[in-house]
Formats: structure tokens, sequence, C-alpha cells
């Protein structure tokens, strides 16, 4: 009977340092849209003051990661762009359920603040631009994979300009990229996610006016947890449904989510 005492002294420091250590370990791999970047930084960081628990974000285009997510990689909380891709990986089963939309994007028009092209929500700068032969680049994220460029699309066809435009789109893998190349010089401008033009490195660089919602399908931002989700991808998923992280949303740009 001593001896069991005795042992279980000197385990008990053991256990309780080897569940520090697995909790320590538990690092979730979240996959984000690239929209969401500075906004999912700030609420990271919230987070992990609060709770003491870090998660690892990669950021991408939301057609790529449904990809990725089906062929093995490790991520356990998937935020999409748009919720026709976390609806992609509910119906391969490699989700628990649906998920819940935590915003709702919107599209924005922006250009350098030495840009000769003007901005309007009805893009009637860039057709003047077009017609007189001086817009010679213009950004959105590639619609075949990114929501954002889907919609962006959808504004240049609903203005009339998709076909003329085409020879000076430049497209960037994702809207991130989309909005490097809009606010950088490398283009006169672009269409890309409110929620970067609002932000701080992009805001002290170029000028936007948002793009009126009617013009394109709206951008329902819905996220999921994966097959593989832990205790802390389950905690950041909730979090990410608190007050404190749809503020933070809000003050980016994004509309309340709603479900």
């Amino acid at each position: 009977m001593k001896f069991r005492v005795v042992m279980l002294a000197l385990l008990l420091p053991l256990l309780v340092l080897s569940k520090g250590v697995f909790a320590a370990q538990d690092v979730p791999a979240i996959a984000a849209a690239s929209s969401i970047k500075f906004a999912l930084d700030d609420i990271a960081k919230q987070f992990t003051q609060e709770t003491g628990r870090k998660v690892r974000i990669s950021y991408g285009s939301s057609g790529n990661f449904v990809a990725q997510i089906r062929n093995g990689a490790p991520f356990e909380l998937f935020l999409s762009a748009d919720e026709r891709y976390t609806q992609q990986l509910s119906q391969a089963k490699e989700t628990p359920d649906d998920g819940v939309i935590y915003a709702v994007g919107q599209l924005a028009i922006a250009a350098p603040k030495s840009s000769p092209l003007p901005l309007d929500g009805d893009l009637a700068g860039v057709k003047q631009l077009l017609q007189s032969q001086q817009l010679k680049r213009f950004a959105i994220a590639n619609p075949d994979h990114a929501p954002y460029g889907e919609r962006a699309k959808e504004v240049l066809q609903k203005v009339g300009l998709w076909q003329d435009i085409q020879p000076n789109l430049v497209f960037g893998e994702n809207v991130s990229q989309a909005a490097q190349f809009a606010v950088s010089g490398a283009t006169q401008g672009g269409l890309v996610a409110l929620s970067l033009a609002v932000a701080k490195p992009f805001k002290a660089r170029a000028n936007y006016v948002l793009i009126p919602q009617e013009y394109y399908t709206p951008l329902d931002q819905r996220m999921v947890l994966t097959l593989k989700a832990g205790e802390t991808a389950k905690l950041f998923y909730s979090y990410l449904q608190s007050d404190t992280a749809q503020s933070v949303f809000a003050d980016y740009g994004f509309a309340r989510a709603t479900n």
C-alpha cells in the first residue's frame, strides 16, 4: 500500500505535465480565405490573449483549400469566402456538419492614390479610361477558384465591361494578391475585398469606393470544422461567433452574419 502511494505521488506530476504538453501541442492548422487576413489576425491575437491557446493560420483562395482538404491536408477549420466551397466539403462527408456563416463580404474598387483611374461604384471611370485606351492593367482575383474573383467578373459583366476589359486584366491567385496588384502601382486599380481596402497597409497607399451589392451575388462567408478538429479548433470556431470577434469583422467592412 505504501509502495502504491509513493508511486502515485511520483506519477501525478508527470501526468499533469503530460497534459500541459498535450495542450501546448494542440495548435490547429486553420485554412482561411485571404479576404479575412487582417480581421482574422486581430481575432486570433485576442483569442490567444483570452484563452492562452494558439492557432496556425494559412491564407489563400477558397477553391484551392477545398482541393487540399479533400487530398488530406491537416486543416482542422476552414473559413471560406463563399459558402459554396464549404458545401462541397460537407457533401463529400469531410465535415461533421454544414458549419455557419461568420461574415458577409463586400467588394470595392481600389486604385493607387497616384492612379489616373476615377473611382465610382458603377465603374464609369473604368469604362472612360478603357475607351480612351489609357487603361493598361486592371486587377481581379482569379475567378476560377477565388470567390471575390467570381464576384468581380459578375460586376464587370453587369456593367457591360467584361468582354472589352479582358486583355487588360491581371489575375491574382487570390484576392489578397489582387489587392496588392491594385494598390502597388503594378496595375491602375482593381476590384478587391472591402476588408482589404480598409486595412491600414492598403488604405495608406490607395483610395477605394464600395461596389453596390446589387451588382453581384452576396458573399456569404461560411466556416466549417473538419473531421480532424481538436479541442482548440472547436474553441476557436465558437470564439469566431462571439460578439468580440463579430465586432472585429464589422470594423473591417464585413456585414453581420445571419444564420
